[in-house]
């Protein structure tokens, strides 16, 4: 969600020296490299360790929320179709990014294909829209569960939830298309040298030789209308369902209540200030160290998607018995 803005100074951090065919004019890169985490290249093994940890977690997590919810016919419900949608995304946001970071980390394998730079731009921030769109549709269920409890089932139906996801999707799919196809006409002629362990909006679209203030206006307006009508929604919904609760006659009718929206506030918290702090850090942060950026930028996808199945796992007593079912099983 964030833009990456600050200055492409690199050559003095390349590990080897720049041929004249990457700052030669061209119009029609056939790649982009890739520098990884700029300034830390000796060391990119070793990094290598925690982001694939990371990512391991992240998949095996969420996976494992799918198959739960797939297995157990108790859980077939909005909160939870909700849930995996969660997964599925979160499934996406890391994949999207964590194969071709660990090959330029393991194998020094930085060339990215124009056409596969772009889709996985196109990826990385459609998913990040759906992503909030989800945790939106998510307030929505807990406002109706608590606020409207005797027409939970049949306000969110089956096919009321299929079409929240599509229209989340669309949602995503739609807002984050002008970003590839503006980025796909520009002439490039600087250089096709992005240092970042991945392909972002900004830092692909700061290497035309044209006027790409469309690009920064646009990105900027998806950033915060997504994030401020979002954020509004959420925190509509949370008003409502915090009167609700304090409404309620007794404290352990109020605790329960309560604790069916924890694990959703904490991913909200994770998501959305994950967001911020990164999207402040790209915009105030000048004097930070490019290597300080690259990690922010990095760890914002990456440590939500490995924190959120983590988070329901624990939290939802559902979801934590049959995992403990699970695993006794498979000791047995």
């Amino acid at each position: 969600m964030q833009e990456t803005l600050f200055c492409l100074r690199v050559e003095h951090l390349l590990p080897y020296s720049m041929s004249d065919s990457n700052t030669t004019d061209f119009t029609n890169p056939s790649t982009f490299i890739l520098l990884g985490i700029p300034g830390l290249e000796m060391v990119h093994v070793w990094i290598s360790i925690p982001f694939s940890t990371v990512y391991a977690i992240a998949i095996l997590g969420n996976f494992v929320i799918l198959f739960i919810v797939k297995m157990e016919p108790s859980l077939h419900g909005p909160m939870y179709y909700f849930l995996c949608m969660l997964a599925v995304t979160d499934l996406v946001l890391s994949t999207s990014i964590l194969p071709k970071t660990l090959s330029i980390f393991w194998f020094n394998s930085r060339e990215i294909d124009f056409s596969a730079c772009l889709t996985q731009l196109y990826f990385i921030h459609s998913f990040l829209v759906i992503e909030s769109g989800i945790l939106v549709a998510m307030a929505l269920d807990r406002f109706v569960a608590i606020c409207n409890p005797l027409r939970h089932s049949t306000i969110l139906t089956n096919l009321m939830v299929a079409k929240i996801g599509l229209a989340v999707m669309l949602r995503g799919g739609i807002i984050v298309l002008p970003y590839l196809l503006l980025a796909r006409r520009w002439p490039y002629c600087r250089t096709n040298i992005i240092p970042n362990t991945h392909c972002k909006h900004m830092a692909v679209v700061k290497l035309a030789c044209a006027d790409i203030r469309v690009n920064t206006y646009y990105g900027l307006s998806v950033v915060f209308s997504v994030i401020c009508v979002d954020v509004f929604l959420i925190a509509m919904s949370y008003t409502q369902i915090l009167r609700a609760i304090f409404s309620l006659p007794t404290k352990d009718a109020r605790l329960k209540a309560f604790g069916t929206c924890g694990s959703h506030l904490c991913v909200i918290l994770i998501f959305y200030v994950s967001a911020l702090f990164s999207t402040l850090m790209h915009r105030f942060g000048h004097n930070v160290s490019l290597h300080f950026h690259v990690l922010i930028s990095s760890g914002y996808l990456l440590v939500p998607p490995m924190l959120n199945p983590i988070i329901y796992g624990v939290r939802t007593k559902q979801i934590r018995s049959r995992v403990l079912r699970l695993f006794a099983h498979k000791g047995t």
